[in-house]
């Protein structure tokens, strides 16, 4: 396996995370509009307009009459006045923007003034009793008390009121062997190890004092791992269906463990939510029917060798043929008890979900906000039926925890209509696709919604007679909780107007996407429980120097950007993107990038960090007002082998012993400014 797929990202990485999904034929065949056909048209007159700088550009059209692209940032040295190329500091970080760094620099870099600590790496003990990190040794049992593999959604809730504890939660997305692993190790222990190194982790932190740094209490009483043998209790309309009922669990009711866990969200009641994504690489399948097919199941999908250890993994037989279905949902785990069991939510719906991020409406209900991370799939929101118990009190916190437990499910729908006030790209709606408890889709019956939600939204018509937008790839949909705008990075797709592919729209604008964008959706009178919204395309990203990229209008210096992946927001509600893909787009490491969205500088990119090679960020957890900024560094040195590692962070040694790897290891760092 070697060199870069049309997916932006290494052959390996392609392989291990998704299963070469951009490699396989497009799971969604519906013939609704993608949202590059939406788009296109208001970018067009945008363009003809004046008011849009480079936006004609973003679908390949040429025009004299456009403005010039935003400037490169190429540099970030300090002009004697203590700004950078960018002009000024920014954010209330208050930093100056780094210059992108090239691929093959193996090491994590931040802005002058400021340092960064590992807090924790794949492998260090979590659990009482876990034993220290041996990387010549390891075992499932090791591994089930120690850190997982693959750190992506991450979160640091403070718990006390000095500041001076926190819990720390992390995703475990995927494993990849060839580096983890000696090639003398039992292929069965080491099967086994890696569905260890899945899943989740809760690690209790402490400091000193507000601003400090964080480190972890090996063996702290709310110290949790989550893996593939973890019981999950299934909840909402299609717990018990007939469709989720296996030889291991003939109630439907009981899952063993959560995989593929990639972005997630924190609830105002304290939970957090975990999105399960590319489930179906894990399975062997016939293949053969409109749902396997839906969803991406084939019988060449299970590389891994999973079905050779435990027969549930492989969907051919008739005692699991219901298996997969028990995976592609929103979890939720309470990190405040680790007695608790874990959930998973079908009345949110079953897809390829990135994560899951609420928002509490005017009038109480929550609304969480998803994307299902696919070329030319859906964007989804989720209303509850009950309302939150701000008070506090554990009758309160045991109210709140069904709040996701009934609810109606909604598609999205962009509609392109030309705004010449230049205010709005286009306008939307939210189709039902259940409510009060009903199926609103014709032909399919609730269970069918929430466990087939892909087919379902195929099927699913707006007022206008029109189904949803076919999007590229969304990822994070985040509501901003200072301006209540909620944003959708659209990470990438290759395929969009390849022939016998959809073409652009409005709001999926650029054929052969590459570098993705980010739409801004505006529920209209600011709420978020209806079905009207209106949308603005923030970034079309890529280098700034070439045709085709849009920054919100801003035609200063601003730094190249692709594949945008995860988002988080500051204090002052200002935007900031982790990529996924730079290395194969740009040739640049990846990094964390700082965006205004307000103001005459909407839209101005600056680029705050980039992780070592071959890595992803991920996770991003913005903490401005204590000065400290979190990534989870995800896959570092990917493309290497247990005999030729190509990164060594973060421990940086050339022999590996108890609690060092000569060799990379995923880890969540701390940013903080020096001093």
């Amino acid at each position: 396996m070697a060199g870069i797929t049309h997916a932006n990202r290494s052959a390996v990485t392609c392989h291990l995370r998704c299963g070469d999904a951009c490699s396989r034929p497009t799971p969604n065949e519906s013939t609704h509009e993608t949202f590059a056909e939406v788009a296109s048209a208001a970018l067009s007159r945008r363009s003809v307009l004046g008011g849009a700088g480079a936006l004609a550009l973003a679908f390949g059209a040429v025009s004299t009459a456009v403005a010039e692209p935003a400037a490169a940032l190429v540099g970030a040295k300090d002009d004697g006045r203590g700004r950078g190329h960018a002009g000024r500091r920014v954010s209330g970080l208050s930093f100056i923007g780094i210059a992108p760094v090239a691929d093959d620099v193996d090491r994590l870099t931040v802005p002058g003034g400021f340092t960064y600590a590992p807090i924790i790496r794949w492998g260090d003990p979590v659990l009482k009793g876990a034993p220290m990190f041996d990387p010549e040794h390891q075992s499932a049992e090791a591994q089930s008390m120690q850190f997982g593999y693959n750190n992506d959604y991450t979160d640091i809730i403070v718990t006390d009121k000095h500041g001076k504890k926190a819990l720390l939660v992390c995703n475990h997305e995927y494993t990849n062997e060839s580096i983890m692993f000696p090639p003398t190790m039992d292929p069965t222990e080491a099967i086994r190890t890696a569905w260890a190194a899945h899943g989740m982790s809760v690690v209790e932190l402490t400091r000193p004092a507000r601003g400090e740094r964080w480190t972890y209490r090996r063996g702290g009483r709310l110290n949790r791992r989550i893996t593939l043998d973890t019981p999950f209790a299934v909840d909402g309309p299609a717990a018990g269906s007939p469709l989720l009922r296996t030889k291991e669990d003939p109630t439907g009711r009981t899952v063993r463990g959560t995989m593929n866990n990639c972005s997630g969200g924190t609830t105002p009641w304290g939970t957090v939510l975990s999105g399960e994504e590319n489930f179906n690489q894990y399975f062997k399948a016939e293949g053969t029917s409109k749902q396997e097919k839906r969803y991406g199941l084939s019988p060449t999908q299970d590389t891994r060798g999973w079905s050779k250890v435990d027969p549930r993994w492989d969907a051919r037989s008739a005692d699991f043929r219901n298996e997969p279905n028990r995976f592609g949902w929103i979890v939720e785990i309470d990190p405040m008890d680790p007695t608790s069991t874990p959930v998973k939510h079908t009345a949110m719906g079953r897809f390829k979900h990135e994560g899951a991020n609420v928002i509490v409406a005017d009038d109480g209900r929550v609304v969480a906000y998803m994307g299902d991370d696919e070329r030319f799939d859906y964007i989804y929101k989720f209303v509850s039926r009950r309302r939150y118990d701000a008070r506090p009190g554990n009758a309160a916190r045991q109210h709140n925890l069904r709040l996701l437990s009934e609810g109606d499910l909604y598609v999205a729908q962009f509609t392109g209509d030309g705004m010449e006030d230049k205010v709005n790209d286009g306008s939307g709606e939210w189709i039902a696709l259940t409510q009060g408890g009903r199926s609103m889709v014709n032909g399919f019956t609730l269970e069918e919604v929430l466990v087939y939600t892909r087919l379902a939204a195929d099927a699913a018509v707006g007022s206008n007679g029109k189904g949803p937008t076919k999007m590229d790839r969304p990822e994070d949909v985040q509501p901003n909780l200072v301006t209540g705008r909620i944003y959708a990075a659209c990470t990438n797709n290759s395929d969009r107007g390849k022939e016998g592919k959809a073409g652009t729209d409005e709001a999926n604008p650029r054929p052969l996407n590459k570098d993705g964008h980010i739409v801004e959706i505006t529920e209209v009178g600011g709420d978020h429980t209806g079905r009207r919204f209106t949308w603005d395309l923030v970034l079309i990203c890529g280098d700034p120097k070439t045709a085709g990229t849009y920054f919100g209008g801003y035609t200063g210096p601003v730094a190249p950007i692709s594949c945008p992946d995860n988002v988080a927001f500051d204090s002052r509600g200002d935007l900031w993107i982790a990529t996924d893909g730079m290395p194969s787009s740009l040739k640049y490491n990846d990094g964390l990038f700082h965006v205004e969205l307000g103001g005459p500088e909407r839209g101005r990119v600056t680029q705050f960090l980039a992780v070592p090679a071959e890595a992803e960020t991920c996770g991003p957890v913005i903490h401005d007002r204590d000065g400290s900024v979190f990534v989870a560094v995800q896959h570092p040195g990917e493309d290497g082998t247990w005999a030729d590692q190509h990164s060594f962070f973060p421990d940086y040694v050339k022999q590996s012993g108890r609690g060092r790897f000569a060799g990379p290891r995923p880890t969540v760092v701390q940013v903080t400014r020096i001093g």
